[in-house]
């Protein structure tokens, strides 16, 4: 039995990208907000970035004008800039789903925000993004910003807290497992699993283990608490050593398709896999089928894209998340800060997370 996603991720996104570059930045006389600068990919050279300076944008109903302070770079901004070096665009697009700010002005509809208030966020992949000095944003899935955490602190959470507590507690329902199960998270350092750690240890029962190779990915593993390190190379191996066969969970945050055959042996009757890496070739669903076990996706852009009943869950969760970290119960996951909204900085961010060695997340600061 085989499954297979007829568009790649990075297809979809650049389909997106087309709705986000028809939306007008309209002008406003409410504040006096002049000077507004952003970094978009270069319609002339999909490859390159170059400086804009769009018109101040008016809120919309439900809608904040943030002033963005700080911008962390994701998997998603490099795999919607080779989406638009493929397809090509037809105006800059603004890229960039992770910021933390200061709002600005909200819309008509807004009760839980104000001109003032500090916010962080991922965003909505169908609108122009965080790179940029201002930027409207839903405030049903903003957060208020952890008071403990700088801006570019803060701006390293919310893309990655979101997809790791919507994949394990709404997707995989860790919270309702017992002290007898077990979960294998396979990519344990990098962004998302650098918060899936904790926040599994926080919110569930279950025994945790998180793939890393090298000793400094191990040592960010155990310090997020994971119970045990294994080397991703050879899981079925390295979890014998353990006097473990197979897992009950299986959260899955890079190379689906490279893993595949490996969780699929691993994973126990009954068993459930989520993975947020979209699929390149056919996934063979027979071990999957004669276990009973479930495949998940995980992609928090849904609520938003979709624009669902329960979007204003994010909110709740950012804000769930910012209580962790301001009570110490979390710790943040940012590794490296550049300085400057520039193409420069944005070229060089964008070129550590395509190198695939990242520990945590790394943002630009303005």
């Amino acid at each position: 039995m085989i499954v297979h996603l007829r568009r790649t991720l990075c297809e979809l996104l650049s389909i997106l990208s087309s709705l986000a570059d028809a939306t007008t930045l309209k002008a406003s006389t409410k504040e006096n907000i002049v000077n507004i600068r952003a970094i978009a990919i270069n319609p002339e050279n999909p490859a390159q970035f170059i400086e804009i300076q769009p018109e101040k944008p008016t809120p919309g109903e439900y809608d904040l004008l943030v002033e963005v302070k700080a911008v962390s770079v994701n998997p998603v901004d490099t795999k919607v800039h080779k989406g638009a070096q493929k397809n090509g665009l037809q105006q800059p697009r603004i890229l960039g789903w992770d910021a933390s700010g200061v709002v600005r002005e909200v819309g008509s509809s807004v009760t839980n925000f104000k001109a003032g208030d500090e916010v962080y966020y991922a965003g909505d992949l169908t609108r122009p993004g965080s790179n940029s000095t201002h930027q409207l944003v839903d405030a049903r899935i903003t957060g208020h910003k952890p008071t403990s955490l700088e801006w570019a602190a803060a701006a390293a959470i919310p893309l990655t807290a979101l997809t790791a507590w919507e994949g394990l507690f709404e997707r995989l329902h860790l919270d309702q497992a017992g002290a007898d199960k077990t979960l294998l998270i396979v990519g344990g350092a990098g962004g998302v699993g650098s918060l899936a750690i904790p926040l599994a240890k926080l919110r569930s029962k279950v025994k945790v283990i998180a793939t890393a190779s090298r000793p400094d990915s191990v040592k960010w593993c155990q310090e997020r608490g994971a119970d045990l390190v294994i080397d991703y190379k050879d899981m079925p191996g390295e979890l014998e050593k353990h006097g473990l066969k197979q897992v009950d969970y299986i959260f899955c945050l890079n190379d689906t398709d490279g893993h595949w055959n490996t969780m699929a042996q691993l994973i126990a009757p009954q068993g459930h896999i989520c993975t947020i890496v979209e699929n390149e070739h056919p996934l063979s669903m027979d071990q999957l089928k004669l276990k009973s076990a479930a495949l998940h996706f995980e992609l928090m852009y849904t609520r938003s894209m979709f624009k669902t009943p329960d979007m204003a869950q994010q909110g709740e969760i950012l804000d769930a998340v910012a209580t962790l970290l301001d009570e110490g119960k979390l710790q943040g996951t940012l590794s490296e800060t550049l300085h400057g909204l520039s193409v420069d900085t944005l070229t060089q961010a964008h070129g550590k997370v395509l190198e695939g060695h990242m520990r945590g997340k790394v943002v630009i600061a303005y």
